[in-house]
Protein backbone atom coordinates (compact mmCIF):
# COMPACT_ATOMS: atom_id res chain seq x y z
CA UNK A 1 0.00 0.00 0.00
CA UNK A 2 2.69 2.38 0.88
CA UNK A 3 4.48 1.85 -2.92
CA UNK A 4 0.88 2.91 -4.40
CA UNK A 5 0.88 5.91 -2.26
CA UNK A 6 4.66 6.64 -2.87
CA UNK A 7 3.94 5.81 -7.07
CA UNK A 8 0.37 7.96 -6.96
CA UNK A 9 2.69 11.63 -5.47
CA UNK A 10 5.52 11.14 -8.07
CA UNK A 11 2.94 10.97 -10.71
CA UNK A 12 1.09 13.73 -9.37
CA UNK A 13 4.53 15.67 -8.89
CA UNK A 14 5.38 14.56 -12.30
CA UNK A 15 2.26 15.75 -14.04
CA UNK A 16 2.35 19.12 -12.08
CA UNK A 17 5.64 20.15 -12.98
CA UNK A 18 5.51 18.91 -16.79
CA UNK A 19 2.26 21.30 -16.35
CA UNK A 20 3.78 24.14 -15.72
CA UNK A 21 6.62 23.41 -17.95
CA UNK A 22 4.71 22.58 -21.11
CA UNK A 23 1.72 25.14 -20.60
CA UNK A 24 3.40 27.98 -18.83
CA UNK A 25 7.34 28.45 -19.18
CA UNK A 26 7.81 26.78 -22.89
CA UNK A 27 4.67 28.76 -24.24
CA UNK A 28 6.24 31.73 -23.23
CA UNK A 29 9.72 31.58 -24.33
CA UNK A 30 7.99 30.86 -27.47
CA UNK A 31 5.90 33.86 -27.33
CA UNK A 32 8.76 36.11 -26.28
CA UNK A 33 11.40 34.70 -28.76
CA UNK A 34 9.17 35.25 -31.23
CA UNK A 35 8.07 39.17 -30.25
CA UNK A 36 12.13 39.81 -29.80
CA UNK A 37 13.64 38.38 -33.18
CA UNK A 38 10.10 37.98 -35.46
CA UNK A 39 7.56 41.44 -34.02
CA UNK A 40 6.15 41.83 -37.35
CA UNK A 41 5.54 38.06 -38.37
CA UNK A 42 4.40 37.39 -34.51
CA UNK A 43 1.67 40.05 -34.74
CA UNK A 44 0.39 38.66 -38.13
CA UNK A 45 2.28 40.71 -40.50
CA UNK A 46 -0.31 43.76 -40.96
CA UNK A 47 -0.24 45.97 -43.25
CA UNK A 48 -1.24 49.64 -42.06
CA UNK A 49 -1.55 53.03 -44.11
CA UNK A 50 -0.43 55.91 -43.85
CA UNK A 51 -3.57 56.87 -42.54
CA UNK A 52 -3.54 54.18 -39.46
CA UNK A 53 -5.62 52.11 -40.77
CA UNK A 54 -5.35 48.29 -41.11
CA UNK A 55 -5.50 47.13 -44.49
CA UNK A 56 -4.76 43.37 -44.04
CA UNK A 57 -2.28 40.98 -43.67
CA UNK A 58 0.32 40.20 -46.05
CA UNK A 59 0.30 36.67 -45.17
CA UNK A 60 -3.21 36.36 -46.76
CA UNK A 61 -4.67 37.15 -49.76
CA UNK A 62 -8.04 39.29 -49.75
CA UNK A 63 -10.56 39.72 -52.40
CA UNK A 64 -10.33 43.16 -54.91
CA UNK A 65 -13.04 43.50 -56.90
CA UNK A 66 -12.72 46.76 -58.97
CA UNK A 67 -10.81 46.90 -62.19
CA UNK A 68 -8.64 49.57 -60.62
CA UNK A 69 -6.64 46.90 -58.49
CA UNK A 70 -4.57 44.23 -59.12
CA UNK A 71 -6.62 40.94 -58.50
CA UNK A 72 -5.06 37.80 -56.58
CA UNK A 73 -5.29 34.14 -57.46
CA UNK A 74 -8.50 32.57 -57.33
CA UNK A 75 -9.18 31.14 -53.56
CA UNK A 76 -10.34 27.90 -53.11
CA UNK A 77 -10.70 28.77 -49.25
CA UNK A 78 -14.56 28.78 -48.02
CA UNK A 79 -16.85 31.39 -49.63
CA UNK A 80 -13.86 32.56 -51.23
CA UNK A 81 -10.46 33.75 -49.50
CA UNK A 82 -11.89 32.79 -45.75
CA UNK A 83 -8.94 32.30 -43.56
CA UNK A 84 -10.73 29.78 -41.00
CA UNK A 85 -11.25 27.71 -43.95
CA UNK A 86 -8.34 27.30 -45.59
CA UNK A 87 -7.66 24.52 -48.54
CA UNK A 88 -7.39 23.85 -52.00
CA UNK A 89 -9.91 22.28 -54.18
CA UNK A 90 -8.01 19.23 -53.54
CA UNK A 91 -9.34 18.48 -57.63
CA UNK A 92 -7.18 16.24 -59.39
CA UNK A 93 -6.13 16.81 -63.08
CA UNK A 94 -8.33 14.50 -64.62
CA UNK A 95 -11.22 16.31 -63.17
CA UNK A 96 -14.03 17.68 -65.95
CA UNK A 97 -15.07 20.12 -62.67
CA UNK A 98 -11.43 21.77 -62.78
CA UNK A 99 -10.92 21.76 -66.17
CA UNK A 100 -14.38 23.70 -66.76
CA UNK A 101 -13.32 25.81 -64.06
CA UNK A 102 -9.96 26.45 -65.22
CA UNK A 103 -11.45 27.44 -68.54
CA UNK A 104 -14.05 29.70 -67.22
CA UNK A 105 -11.06 31.30 -65.87
CA UNK A 106 -8.85 31.95 -68.64
CA UNK A 107 -12.00 33.65 -70.61
CA UNK A 108 -12.80 35.88 -67.84
CA UNK A 109 -9.10 36.54 -67.15
CA UNK A 110 -8.70 37.18 -70.85
CA UNK A 111 -11.45 39.14 -71.22
CA UNK A 112 -10.69 41.56 -68.45
CA UNK A 113 -7.67 42.40 -68.97
CA UNK A 114 -8.07 43.14 -72.68
CA UNK A 115 -6.31 39.76 -74.12
CA UNK A 116 -6.64 38.22 -77.67
CA UNK A 117 -8.79 34.64 -77.34
CA UNK A 118 -5.21 32.96 -77.88
CA UNK A 119 -2.96 34.92 -75.86
CA UNK A 120 -1.24 33.02 -72.82
CA UNK A 121 -2.12 33.38 -69.49
CA UNK A 122 -0.48 32.63 -66.34
CA UNK A 123 -1.50 29.38 -64.29
CA UNK A 124 -1.36 31.54 -61.40
CA UNK A 125 -4.01 33.53 -62.57
CA UNK A 126 -6.57 30.94 -63.25
CA UNK A 127 -5.62 28.78 -60.25
CA UNK A 128 -5.94 28.75 -56.69
CA UNK A 129 -3.13 27.48 -54.59
CA UNK A 130 -2.83 24.90 -51.93
CA UNK A 131 -4.46 26.90 -48.78
CA UNK A 132 -6.62 29.01 -51.04
CA UNK A 133 -5.24 32.35 -49.24
CA UNK A 134 -1.62 32.78 -51.01
CA UNK A 135 -1.11 36.73 -51.20
CA UNK A 136 1.13 36.27 -54.10
CA UNK A 137 0.75 36.26 -57.83
CA UNK A 138 3.89 35.61 -60.51
CA UNK A 139 5.34 38.88 -61.94
CA UNK A 140 4.02 37.70 -65.71
CA UNK A 141 0.76 37.41 -64.23
CA UNK A 142 1.13 41.28 -62.59
CA UNK A 143 2.62 42.88 -65.76
CA UNK A 144 -0.48 41.51 -67.91
CA UNK A 145 -3.04 43.36 -65.49
CA UNK A 146 -0.71 46.12 -65.52
CA UNK A 147 -2.15 47.40 -68.53
CA UNK A 148 -5.77 47.43 -67.43
CA UNK A 149 -5.21 49.03 -63.80
CA UNK A 150 -2.55 51.47 -65.65
CA UNK A 151 -5.59 52.48 -67.74
CA UNK A 152 -8.79 52.72 -65.53
CA UNK A 153 -6.52 54.57 -62.69
CA UNK A 154 -5.25 56.82 -65.48
CA UNK A 155 -1.55 56.61 -64.64
CA UNK A 156 1.33 55.99 -66.59
CA UNK A 157 1.97 51.85 -67.82
CA UNK A 158 5.66 52.71 -66.73
CA UNK A 159 4.73 53.98 -63.23
CA UNK A 160 2.60 50.94 -62.52
CA UNK A 161 5.53 48.74 -63.20
CA UNK A 162 7.56 50.31 -60.87
CA UNK A 163 5.00 49.79 -58.52
CA UNK A 164 5.08 46.05 -59.58
CA UNK A 165 8.78 45.79 -59.51
CA UNK A 166 8.94 47.59 -55.78
CA UNK A 167 6.55 44.66 -54.33
CA UNK A 168 8.13 41.94 -56.14
CA UNK A 169 9.19 39.75 -53.31
CA UNK A 170 12.53 37.90 -54.24
CA UNK A 171 13.53 33.68 -53.74
CA UNK A 172 13.15 32.73 -50.64
CA UNK A 173 16.65 31.89 -49.15
CA UNK A 174 17.81 33.69 -53.01
CA UNK A 175 16.80 29.68 -54.41
CA UNK A 176 13.63 28.24 -53.60
CA UNK A 177 10.65 29.03 -55.56
CA UNK A 178 10.16 32.09 -57.81
CA UNK A 179 9.93 35.55 -57.34
CA UNK A 180 6.20 36.88 -56.59
CA UNK A 181 4.38 39.97 -56.20
CA UNK A 182 2.31 40.57 -52.67
CA UNK A 183 -0.69 41.99 -54.40
CA UNK A 184 -2.10 43.59 -51.14
CA UNK A 185 1.14 45.89 -51.00
CA UNK A 186 1.13 46.53 -55.14
CA UNK A 187 -2.33 47.95 -53.80
CA UNK A 188 -1.98 49.50 -51.11
CA UNK A 189 1.06 51.05 -52.82
CA UNK A 190 -1.68 52.08 -55.93
CA UNK A 191 -4.02 53.94 -53.20
CA UNK A 192 -0.74 56.12 -52.07
CA UNK A 193 -0.21 57.15 -55.68
CA UNK A 194 -3.88 58.05 -56.16
CA UNK A 195 -3.95 60.51 -52.97
CA UNK A 196 -0.74 61.30 -53.98
CA UNK A 197 -1.74 63.04 -57.68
Amino acid sequence: MKTLFTELRISLLLTLVFAVLLCGAYPLAVWAGAHAFFADKANGSLLVDRDGVVRGSTLLAQNFSSDKYFQPRPSAAGNGYDATSSGGTNLGPTSQKLDDSVKAAVAAYRTTNGLGADAPVPADAVTSSGSGLDPHISVANALIQAGRVARVRRLEPGRVRELIAATTEGRDLGVLGEPGVNVLRLNVELDRVARAR
